[in-house]
């Protein structure tokens, strides 16, 4: 496994710690049930980690990472502006435990991108389409925000029109499609354009020494 902290290959060596007044397994209505912590030092970085995990009847055991909180997918590029960036790692980490409040902070995101390309509508459904018009996109990236205006479903929700950070019914696929389209939009609008110029700078470096050589 991988450490979530220092992101290094370890081997599991979990202790376990039963929560059911020290049981390993209790019972409520004629059922059992299981709760434990399980939880080890990383042998590189030297610090804990916790899993939760729970069992109700022949049920599958269900584990959750509690400690470090850790969302499913990198954080945002150095290259995006704080703001931005930091409405995308919340989203990403309340994703699982709630979806709707993922969407919401995505969507503030999306807009909040689009923003500061230029484009000013206070609705973000208006933004989206005007982003779309500009062809400024490549296609690819074009078709998948202009998914996040049709799912979203504006017409059903009147309410995402008028407020992209408004907490509204949504499907957890939906809210994961927001952060891949976002990641998208980060690369194009902000990774790319950096490394771009960091080979120009690079380039210039190179012409420059040169000239300073031959005079």
């Amino acid at each position: 496994m991988q450490c979530p902290h220092c992101q290094k290959e370890i081997h599991p060596s979990f202790g376990i710690s039963h929560i059911n007044n020290g049981n390993a397994v209790g019972s409520k209505n004629g059922v059992d049930f299981s709760w434990s912590v399980n939880y080890m030092e990383c042998p590189s970085c030297h610090d804990t980690i916790m899993y939760l995990s729970s069992r109700w009847g022949n049920g599958p055991i269900k584990q959750r990472l509690i400690y470090p909180r850790a969302a499913n997918r990198p954080s945002a590029p150095v290259e995006v502006p704080t703001a931005l960036a930091e409405d995308f790692n919340e989203a990403c980490l309340v994703l699982s435990d709630s979806p709707k409040a993922s969407a919401a902070l995505s969507r503030r995101c999306v807009q909040g991108v689009l923003r500061d390309q230029g484009f000013q509508q206070h609705d973000l459904v208006k933004a989206i389409e005007a982003a779309l018009a500009s062809n400024q996109l490549p296609s690819g990236l074009a078709e998948n925000l202009d998914e996040v205006r049709k799912i979203g479903n504006f017409a059903a929700h009147p309410l995402k029109d008028k407020n992209s950070g408004e907490i509204v019914p949504v499907e957890p696929h939906e809210a994961e499609w927001n952060l891949e389209v976002l990641e998208s939009l980060f690369d194009f609008y902000y990774v790319k354009p950096a490394k771009d110029k960091a080979k120009r700078d690079a380039l210039k470096a190179k012409l420059d020494a040169a000239k300073t050589k031959t005079t």
